[in-house]
């Protein structure tokens, strides 16, 4: 459970931070054009999910409780939601809070006991599995308040569960009354998950900080199986100690019912498929692998001078194991074919499918590949100034990656992650630029090719200082329609043989050559033309720069990254 203290806000920290309770509520979101009719499944996007012993619903209906906004400070403003048009059965687990400068489009769940009627009653039984599944709370305890003086108030809840059972999420009523214990339920611990706060939602910066988190199941990826609910957790905290007792739900529903088939993954892809848009000014386009293969790509291996072709299909290419780097591709011995290869081949590029549950199976991630045969030089950027390197940052093959991450209650598209170079983020749909009804727009970089929501230069480096590298993306005629242009290449829940994958993803080493040279004399290079008063040394210059920009190092495929089984890197 929480180690938290109740506490008041006084007359100083009221003063302090200002907080204005005349907010405005934040407008609901929906995607630009309605929704298809998807094709007949199980229980994709038919409003509910079976986690087991448990079904539950997603609701976005809500009542505001109460929101503030902050006048001084960092924080920003939030509001906290009790869910409604709950229907008879399920059960709320806890309230929903989200800032106020974002659309309305959360959720919370709702659960029912769904193995309730197979339990026998009276049985005598007092095994866990003849518990029930919910069970409501023996209490509250107060963990936070406003000061009532200055009216509007708030007061926040942590249900107190009974033993073998956990709570979800907090309850925050508008006077000091405790809640009733029918207010929400508490799950049964087996049927539950550990779960880590996330993002901060807010803040106070006082003395005893009181926080507010959002919060995600601490285990992620396609064959995890925590569940978030929706709900938020709060507390006031004189240090940064261990937060524990905060729980998710958990799918013991090994069928995954919810997940899309096969012709509704297409669906899926069809009516959100991004249209990626390349820089006017790039010089090495994407093309397909095959085109790739067909057009000079040669296969190395350790020890031997001289390179095989490789099949179109990339049927001789050593497939599985790890990447011990006995086999490397790369591009043909001379240069007009090098030349040729490079520059990739627009016409024939397609995305490459991943797809995936996510987040217990209550959200499908469409993860979409694309293979460029080079990745060009970097510039950089040191102030006003942009330079061009002859070599920083290129190498043979690249492969960069977005998800878009759908909700199985709905089909609705809910958040879109970009991978930038070693990194990236998710962002909500609210946030996407959409063409073409609700297809998103991607943004890849120029020669880097990772992936942005909106034009623009984004500084790979040093924001404060100025220095780093640029990528620079905008709209331009160079583009792939990930919509139609797709090949769906895995999707391991579906079975053995739904979906057939090609011979070069089980292809576990680099996809280019290692060449390790000196960059100190670009570098040198872009020192001297610093101004005297701004120099500095040339190993603090290449403590700013991506360690990958001091050689050639040809990726790994798909299925050799972190994120093929497990969650995006953020």
């Amino acid at each position: 459970m929480f180690s938290c203290d109740c506490l008041c806000w006084n007359r100083d920290t009221e003063f302090e931070f200002g907080f204005d309770f005349h907010t405005p509520h934040p407008e609901p979101f929906s995607l630009p054009s309605p929704l298809p009719q998807w094709p007949q499944g199980k229980g994709f996007a038919t409003g509910r999910i079976n986690l087991g012993e448990l079904e539950v619903i997603k609701i976005a209906k809500f009542d505001r409780i109460w929101s503030c906004n902050v006048l001084h400070g960092k924080a920003k403003g939030v509001a906290f939601y009790k869910p409604v048009e709950i229907p008879d059965g399920f059960y709320c687990l806890g309230h929903y809070c989200q800032p106020n400068d974002q659309p309305l489009r959360g959720y919370v769940l709702v659960a029912r006991d769904a193995a309730a009627s197979r339990r026998g009653a009276g049985s005598g039984d007092n095994s866990l599995l003849d518990l029930p599944a919910l069970k409501m709370p023996l209490n509250y305890t107060l963990v936070w308040s406003t000061d009532p003086h200055y009216g509007n108030c708030s007061y926040f809840w942590q249900p107190n569960p009974p033993v073998g059972y956990k709570a979800m999420g907090i309850v925050v009523t508008n006077t000091p009354e405790e809640p009733e214990v029918d207010e929400v339920r508490c799950v049964r611990e087996d049927l539950t998950e550990s779960c880590e706060t996330c993002h901060v939602l807010l803040s106070t910066d006082a003395s005893l900080t009181f926080e507010v988190w959002s919060t995600r199941p601490c285990r992620r990826g396609m064959f995890a199986r925590g569940v978030s609910v929706g709900t938020f957790f709060c507390g006031t905290y004189l240090s940064s100690e261990e937060r524990q007792g905060i729980a998710c739900l958990k799918n013991l529903d090994s069928t995954l019912d919810a997940m899309p088939n096969l012709d509704q993954i297409h669906a899926l892809i069809k009516h959100y498929g991004p249209t990626v848009f390349f820089h006017p000014n790039e010089e090495y386009l994407p093309s397909s692998v095959q085109w790739f293969f067909k057009n000079g790509a040669v296969l190395y291996e350790e020890g031997k001078l001289k390179g095989e072709p490789i099949d179109y299909r990339g049927s001789n290419l050593p497939c599985g194991g790890s990447n011990d780097g006995a086999f490397w591709i790369d591009l043909p011995d001379t240069d007009e074919a090098r030349d040729f290869l490079m520059k990739g081949n627009l016409e024939s590029a397609e995305l490459y499918v991943h797809v995936k549950p996510a987040v217990g199976g209550t959200f499908t991630d469409i993860a979409m590949w694309i293979f460029c045969p080079f990745n060009g030089p970097a510039t950089l950027k040191i102030g006003l100034m942009s330079i061009a390197m002859t070599k920083i940052g290129q190498h043979v093959s690249d492969w960069e990656h977005f998800t878009l991450r759908v909700s199985n209650f709905t089909g609705e598209l809910w958040q879109v992650y970009f991978s930038e170079h070693s990194g990236g983020r998710w962002l909500n749909a609210s946030d996407l630029e959409f063409i073409e009804g609700n297809k998103p727009i991607v943004y890849s970089s120029k020669h880097g090719h990772a992936s942005f929501p909106h034009p623009g230069t984004y500084l790979q480096g040093s924001s404060k200082l100025g220095i780093g590298v640029r990528n620079d993306a905008a709209q331009s005629k160079f583009f792939v329609d990930s919509s139609t242009k797709y090949q769906i290449i895995a999707a391991e829940y579906l079975g053995d043989g739904v979906v057939k994958e090609p011979c070069w993803l089980q292809y576990m080493r680099e996809w280019g050559p290692t060449i390790v040279y000196d960059s100190r004399s670009e570098l040198d290079k872009i020192i001297n033309l610093l101004p005297l008063f701004v120099r500095f040394s040339v190993e603090n210059i290449f403590d700013l720069f991506p360690t990958e920009l001091y050689g050639e190092e040809g990726p790994t495929g798909p299925k050799e990254k972190d994120n093929w089984e497990g969650d995006e890197r953020c």
